[in-house]
Formats: C-alpha cells, sequence, structure tokens
C-alpha cells in the first residue's frame, strides 16, 4: 500500500510538471505581444518544470517493478525491471523525456527555432499519454487517442498559461496584459467546446454504462466535470469583468484577476492529481 501511495504521489507531481512545460511552450507560441518584462522569467520557470517533470518521471517509472513485487525492495529485482522495461511504460519514458527534451531546447533557443522546436516537445509529450492507459487498451483506440490528444493539448495550454497570465498582469504595462488577457480569452471561447466535446466522446466510449458512474472511477470523473465548470464559470469572471478591468488600469481589477487566476491554478492542478488517483487504481468497467 505504501508503494502505491508513493507510485500514485510521483505520477500526480509529474502531471503538474508535465502540463506546466507543455503549457508554457504552447502560451508562448500563440501569444501576440512581445512580453519584455516577463518572458525570460517563463523561459527559466519552463525548462525548470520540465527537468523536475524528468526527474519525477524516472521516479515513476523505477518505482513499477514495486508497484509489481508489492514492496519497495522490487525496484532492485532485475527480472521486474525486466518485464517494466518490455512494456508500454518504456515507450511512454522514451516520448516523455523527449519531449521534455525539445521543450528545454526549445526554450533555450532563438525564436526562429524556439518555436518549432518547443509545440513539437509539447506535442510528443502529450502524445506519450496515448500508449498507456484505459484508451492505449480500448478496441476503438483509432478515435480515442486522437480525442484524448486534444483533450490533454487544450488542458495543458489552460494549465500551463495560468502562471503567465498572473505574471504578465504585475509586471507588464496595463495595455499589454489587458492584451494578452483579451487574446487567451478568445481563444479561449475556441478551446472550451473543444475540451468539453472531447471530454464526452472520451466518457461516452470508455464508460461501459451509465451505471459506472455510480463506481469510483465514475464518481472521480464527475468530480473532474465539477471542477471543469467551476473553471469555465471563473474563467468567465475574467474574461467579462476583471480582463477589460486591466486595460482601464485598475488596480483593484489587477488583484482580483490575480486572486481568480491563483484560484484556477489551485482548481485545475487538483483535478490533473484526481486524474493521476483515478487512473492509476480504477478503471471504466469495474
Amino acid at each position: 500500500m505504501a508503494v502505491d501511495v508513493l507510485s500514485v504521489t510521483l505520477r500526480a507531481l509529474s502531471f503538474l510538471a508535465l502540463f506546466q512545460a507543455a503549457g508554457i511552450v504552447l502560451f508562448l507560441a500563440l501569444r501576440a505581444q512581445p512580453l519584455p518584462h516577463t518572458e525570460s522569467a517563463l523561459h527559466r520557470i519552463g525548462i525548470l518544470a520540465a527537468l523536475i517533470a524528468a526527474i519525477l518521471c524516472l521516479a515513476h517509472y523505477l518505482l513499477e517493478a514495486a508497484r509489481m513485487s508489492g514492496e519497495l525492495g522490487g525496484v532492485l529485482d532485475a527480472a521486474l525491471q525486466g518485464m517494466v522495461l518490455r512494456s508500454a511504460a518504456s515507450i511512454t519514458l522514451a516520448w516523455r523525456l523527449l519531449g521534455l527534451v525539445l521543450i528545454v531546447a526549445g526554450l533555450g533557443l532563438g525564436s526562429a527555432t524556439r518555436r518549432t522546436a518547443g509545440v513539437t516537445g509539447a506535442v510528443v509529450l502529450l502524445a506519450s499519454f496515448t500508449f498507456i492507459g484505459h484508451t492505449s487498451k480500448d478496441a476503438a483506440r483509432w478515435l480515442l487517442s486522437p480525442v484524448l490528444l486534444v483533450h490533454l493539448s487544450v488542458v495543458a495550454f489552460w494549465y500551463g498559461s495560468l502562471l503567465p497570465l498572473y505574471l504578465v498582469s504585475s509586471r507588464e504595462s496595463a495595455q499589454t496584459a489587458g492584451s494578452v488577457v483579451q487574446q487567451f480569452s478568445a481563444q479561449a471561447v475556441w478551446l472550451v467546446p473543444a475540451l468539453l466535446l472531447a471530454g464526452l466522446t472520451l466518457a461516452a466510449l470508455l464508460l461501459p454504462d451509465l451505471s459506472a458512474l455510480h463506481r469510483p472511477y465514475g464518481e472521480l470523473l464527475l468530480a473532474k466535470v465539477a471542477g471543469f465548470c467551476v473553471l469555465m464559470l471563473l474563467a468567465a469572471l475574467n474574461r467579462w469583468r476583471f480582463g477589460p478591468a486591466l486595460q482601464r488600469r485598475d488596480r483593484a481589477a489587477g488583484r482580483r484577476f490575480r486572486q481568480v487566476v491563483s484560484t484556477e491554478f489551485v482548481l485545475l492542478a487538483t483535478v490533473l492529481c484526481v486524474t493521476a488517483v483515478m487512473t492509476t487504481f480504477f478503471s471504466p468497467e469495474s
């Protein structure tokens, strides 16, 4: 049991670091305005998140053998580690590490090459989730995998943009901050329906019937849905009230905007942790 708790903790933390690294890259690639007072800090945060994610992913991978044996000493079992090496977990780890390397390279290179390398790394990293888990074993994998990739890409962009938005609103000029928030809100208008449609498609294909919603997997899924509903309300508040107020140089609005963004960050991080627990211990079928 202790091994399982340690494993899911490492997995949840790796999700936070992975989505932060990928999300910052996507935020920087899709922005239209220069960020003279924020961009260098975002590069450092993105690189740090990628390095932390690599360490956490490696630690979680090594712990797979311990989960098989049921005790921490299983990490040193060569036979069990060999089984892990031949499993889908190895492919997943390889893709994640490749994606993280590309993200670090993209954040450290010149602007002409940065966008291509960074975005490619983010796509490779997010695609790694299609090699393992419930979607990889389903008969409809050909449909589930691209839908899952869309779903994860939207989540990564949303989660990874919150810290940049917080920093931009506190460091950049009111005009720049308001423009960045307005651009992000305009992108969210298209992303939220994509997130909703992808989520509904995944649930419809993975859940065997409606009674599955009364089992642990379904209950955690409903908790995630409730979390996203609250997130959408908070995002709407920033889009229609606090975001426009930033452009009017309203300092109080700036503080409230950052408070809402901080709440979104914590809530979305909680959703990612719930996902780690849900996909580690439960399945849609039982």
